[in-house]
């Protein structure tokens, strides 16, 4: 069997989703295990919800109605009025409206999961709806019912033994089935998701345990590119890819690929494609044990909205292991991402992603054992099989705040 991934631009309006069926038709035969994202940029609008209603602010009804007006459009161009489809939609935000009665929790990471995770099971359950209406059978499952997961909410760790247990017990290998990425369930039933991107993880996920064929995910780019359009120009597609480097490549931050769905895939020998919703029939990129890449092939990476975090002790004495221990326990507990690490005898600098709404209460915590500063709004360029000649182009005018560099990758933490 194959495992397909659609993520949200693939099912951004009602034409993606009658192009994601006309792809499902050509495999027909091959009844794939299909998980898909949220719709469009509804991750990002349900955020905003579930920050307004943290935060007791007045325009959070507002901002849901946003929301349910966009998904109702397309419920609109696709199905006849008064389809079933509309009532599942309906109380799906019925169930979110319930939520926001209520006054939030102090955790925000759990009210962020309880309301963002709404965009997953609303557009699987719009395009299993169409599929059946196109003649195209299908058997749509609550991911949260197979993915256990801890209570680390936001970025939650699947707990794999009973993952496996439930799928493998649970889940039909000869049916079409549709289901959803980045949302999972802890033992108390509470809902979890694994993370920005995560996806491509939970497909990852199904794809390993259910012992796939292969795993294709649906973008709309041609393939894995060498940089991102959005930042430089004319990227080069790159058509074969080890492992190896997809996994460095996703673990600086490579947007195509989120950096948990490369390992359980490796592990167990199982390719990865990267294909083209828009243009189906091209070849893509295929990332497997065996491809080489040419090592004068450059990748850039540039991660926009870093925070460089400089902590060092009050009395200025030297960092050792038991302060990094206790610097790396407080990052955990707000879900903090350590993208560049550099330390001297007395200090420690790094480069992370946090959370905006958590970033006061983390410097309050770090600033109880140490003295801390820290610069917003910075980039964070890096460059795998670098030349000397090309980072001086791309950090011209610009200010150097830390920078790592070794055999084959530079990494530059920039200020414009």
């Amino acid at each position: 069997m194959k495992v397909f991934k659609f993520g949200g631009a693939s099912v951004k309006d009602a034409q993606g989703i009658r192009n994601l069926a006309q792809i499902l038709k050509e495999y027909k035969g091959d009844n794939p295990f299909v998980v898909i994202s949220a719709m469009g940029k509804t991750t990002n609008a349900l955020e905003q919800v579930a920050r307004s209603f943290y935060l007791k602010k007045d325009n959070t009804s507002n901002l849901l109605k946003v929301v349910k007006s966009f998904h109702q459009t397309i419920l609109e161009e696709l199905f006849v009025e008064n389809h079933s489809v509309f009532d599942a939609v309906s109380n799906l935000f019925v169930e979110v409206e319930w939520a926001l009665e209520d006054d939030p929790r102090p955790d925000y990471t759990y009210e962020y999961d309880q309301i963002v995770s709404i965009g997953e099971l609303i557009s699987t359950t719009i395009v299993s709806a169409y599929l059946k209406e196109v003649e195209l059978d299908n058997i749509w499952l609550d991911a949260r019912d197979f993915i256990k997961t801890d209570n680390k909410h936001k970025a939650a760790n699947v707990d794999w033994k009973l993952t496996s247990q439930l799928i493998l017990k649970h889940v039909a290998k000869n049916k079409l089935t549709i289901t959803q990425g980045f949302i999972g369930c802890t033992s108390e039933n509470f809902t979890t998701t694994l993370g920005r991107e995560g996806s491509d993880y939970s497909a990852a996920i199904f794809a390993t345990i259910l012992k796939a064929k292969k795993l294709v995910i649906w973008k709309d780019v041609p393939g894995f590119l060498n940089a991102d359009p959005r930042y430089f120009p004319s990227p080069k597609i790159i058509s074969k890819l080890p492992f190896q480097e997809a996994i460095e490549l996703a673990f600086y931050g490579a947007s195509v690929i989120h950096p948990k769905t490369l390992q359980p895939l490796k592990k167990n020998s199982i390719p990865l494609e990267v294909r083209s919703f828009l243009e189906p029939s091209d070849v893509g990129t295929w990332i497997s044990d065996s491809p080489e890449i040419e090592p004068e092939t450059p990748f850039y990476i540039l991660k926009k909205n870093q925070t460089l975090l400089s902590i060092s002790l009050n009395d200025l004495d030297f960092i050792v292991e038991n302060n990094l221990s206790q610097i790396f326990s407080t990052f955990s507990s707000y879900n903090v991402k350590v993208n560049l690490l550099q330390n001297t005898a007395v200090s420690c600098s790094f480069a992370i992603d946090v959370d905006d709404l958590l970033f006061d209460r983390l410097i309050a915590d770090l600033s109880v054992y140490f003295k801390v500063k820290y610069n917003t709004g910075l980039e964070l360029l890096t460059i795998r099989h670098y030349k000397d000649d090309q980072i001086q182009n791309l950090i011209k005018d610009k200010t150097i705040l830390l920078s790592q560099k070794n055999r084959t990758t530079i990494q530059v933490l920039l200020k414009s």
